[in-house]
Order: structure tokens, then sequence, then C-alpha cells
């Protein structure tokens, strides 16, 4: 295959150092012009929940780059970028109006949403925090799944928008009372939106709790960096810097290993399309019917940005570079996307026609005593950050 342009990692990683967006990408002076425009913010009502709970929509706008957010599961509902023509398009999953979310995100498949407050599985829907066992709801076979049946992707969050000179955010608060979905605590949660002029929309989470508790929260956009409902995505180019992964067994639970990528499906430590090796006959990917599984990512450090994923679409010439402080990586093909689904293109969403990459700790961990630890106790605040990076 063509090497894949390095436009996407050298952008972001000049915005996140504070470099200047010209000297790092050499952008002609009309898209530098752009770029300087000052960003915006604004609402829009969007609808009320079937408990008559109003949504809004917010709008943010910064230089080349659109993301439409609704208070509904904190949602992103819309990204709009240019491809390498200049032709904007929106790169993300969802739905045209609230009441597609509300039926179609529930249960799943978590279109744009945040999640928690544990992002991904926990067997049994059981765990045991000092001494003392919490059962969840059971909303995935024999587990439970991002929080279980109510959880932060079906809840109204209170908005703030922040308005800069170079960026605008969008913060969102949400408190979620002791024994909410078999969780203890009261966990106190916020996240915040922000997008720059680098076409970077940043998510930093940030929770407090009154009790021990445990936390996982993640973002669950599904991308298509060809354009939403334009079809599969197994022809995007994915690198995930991580050696090892964690298998699962039939019910999607890891198994505790520590596995290691090399000479698998599972390695993408190179660019490689998605689709190339998706119908190879190995036990992860029929357990997954297709890659659903979580990366150990090759981390130097604890809890700095560094890099989780590069995926680039040789039709559109987008690339979308993600960059996090967390541990792991779960992508997820659209495996289960049937058809059944009308996106916000007045299409219909089939299998593969979008991916999840969710930046997270390992899936169980309050059961998996050898991962790292996703226990939060009072005194302590929870925080990490993911940036996802667009470039043509």
């Amino acid at each position: 295959m063509p090497p894949r342009p390095s436009t996407g990692r050298t952008r972001a990683l000049a915005a996140v150092l504070g470099l200047g967006l010209v000297a790092a990408t050499g952008v002609t002076a009309a898209t530098a012009a752009a770029a300087k425009s000052r960003p915006s913010i604004s609402a829009e009502a969007w609808g009320t929940t079937p408990g008559g709970e109003a949504v809004e929509r917010y709008t943010l706008v910064n230089g080349d780059m659109t993301v439409r957010v609704i208070t509904y599961g904190g949602i992103v509902q819309s990204l709009e970028v240019p491809d390498s023509d200049g032709d904007r398009d929106n790169v993300v999953l969802g739905f045209d109006d609230l009441e597609g979310y509300v039926a179609g995100n529930n249960p799943g498949p978590y279109f744009g949403a945040l999640i928690g407050r544990y992002g991904n599985r926990i067997a049994g829907g059981k765990f045991t925090l000092d001494g003392v066992e919490h059962q969840l709801p059971l909303n995935n076979g024999p587990n439970s799944l991002h929080g279980g049946t109510d959880s932060f992707d079906k809840r109204v969050w209170e908005a703030t928008p922040v308005s800069g000179s170079r960026e605008v955010s969008l913060r969102l608060r949400l408190v979620s009372p002791d024994g909410d979905q078999g969780y203890p605590g009261e966990l106190t949660t916020e996240v915040t939106y922000t997008l720059d002029r680098h076409q970077q929309l940043t998510v930093h989470y940030e929770a407090t709790t009154d009790a021990p508790t445990v936390v996982n929260l993640t973002q669950h956009t599904y991308w298509n960096l060809s354009g939403e409902g334009s079809g599969s995505i197994e022809d995007h180019e994915l690198e995930i810097p991580a050696s090892r992964y964690t298998p699962v067994d039939a019910t999607l639970i890891p198994t505790g290993e520590l596995a290691p990528v090399a000479g698998t499906p599972m390695d993408f430590r190179r660019a490689t399309p998605v689709g190339e090796r998706i119908r190879e006959p190995f036990q992860q990917i029929l357990f997954g019917q297709g890659y659903d599984h979580n990366w150990v990512l090759d981390r130097d450090t604890e809890d700095e940005l560094e890099e989780a994923a590069t995926v680039h679409d040789p039709d559109s010439g987008r690339t979308l570079e993600i960059l996090t402080t967390e541990p792991g990586l779960q992508f997820y093909s659209g495996n289960f996307l049937d058809g059944t689904l009308v996106g916000t293109g007045g299409g219909v969403y089939r299998q593969g026609d979008g991916l999840a990459l969710e930046t997270q700790h390992f899936p169980d961990s309050p059961n998996q005593p050898g991962f790292p630890s996703t226990v939060l106790r009072p005194g302590e605040t929870y925080e990490t950050t993911t940036v996802f990076a667009l470039s043509d």
C-alpha cells in the first residue's frame, strides 16, 4: 500500500506541544487565515425526552471544523471537516433527531455517546469492592455493558458553554446518585469538549465520589472518514501502537491474559486496512464477529498524552489521530450494525459502516487484579484526556 501521510500526526503533536500550525504543517496563507477566525458556540432546542427533560444541541465552530453535541448522552451528533479536495463531510455516525437516539441508541449502538459509569463489560454484572459485592444490570448477555440499562449515555447532562479567542468548549456535568445502576457512591462527573483551531477535538474527563467506587469513562463515536453513510470502513488503514491485547471468552470478557499481537490478525503496529484480515478464521475474531477487543497501548508514561491510534482513509485523504492518557483502546469494527438503523444522511447502517475507537482502562478491571485499577476513592479525582485530531 502507499505510505500513509504524516500530516495528522505532525499537526496533532505540534498543537499539543504548543507549536504554531503554519510552522508545523506548512499550510497555505489562506488556510492559516481561516484558522485565525474567532471560534463560536451556539445552542438550539432539540426536543424533549419521554420523561419530559428538555434537550439542547450545541454547535461548536473553529476554523474548518464544526462539531454538534447534544445534551442527551453528551452525544457528538455530527462532526464536519474537509477532505483533501476541500469538500466538507460529516464523518461520524448518528441520527438526525432526538427520537432516533432515544429509540435507536437503546440499548445500543451508543452512537457518539459519553459512556459511564463503566465503559465496556463487567463479567456477570458484579464486582466486589472492599469486601462488598455489587450487582449491576445485565444488558449484554450474562454481563453488564457500558454502565447498565440506564447509564450515562441516556441521561441529560447540564451544559455550560465556554468561549475563547483561540478555542471553544462545552462543559457537561452529571451527578450519579449512590446505588445508581448498582454502583456505590455519589459520582460527580464533568466532561469538557474543546475544539481548537488545529481541527482537534479534546475530551477531558473528571470525576469525584463520596464513597469508594469504580469508574471507567469513555467516548463512543463511530467514525467513517469517507463520510457518514458512504459505506464500509474496511479500506480504512488503521495503526495501533500496541504489542499486546486482552483476549476474550465467548461472551467477550477478558481472560486476564495479555497476549502478543505478533503473528495474529490483531497486529496493527503497522498501518493495515481494517478488512484485510477480518475474515480470517482466528478464534478471537470469531468471538467478536469482527474486531471488538481492547489493545494494551505501548506507553512510555503513565499519564501523559501519547498516541493511541491513527486511521487514514485513502479515498478522502482524511486522517484521524487519537492521543490519550489512558492505558487501553477498544477497537470495534461495527460488527453488529445490521441495516435496521437509519442514519443522519437518510441511509441505513450495515455491518462495518463505521468504527469506534474507545480510549479506556481495560474491560472487567474490577474483577481482574492483574489489570490497572479503576477504583476511585473519596478525596481522589479521576482525570483523563483524549484528543481526536483530524487532517486532510
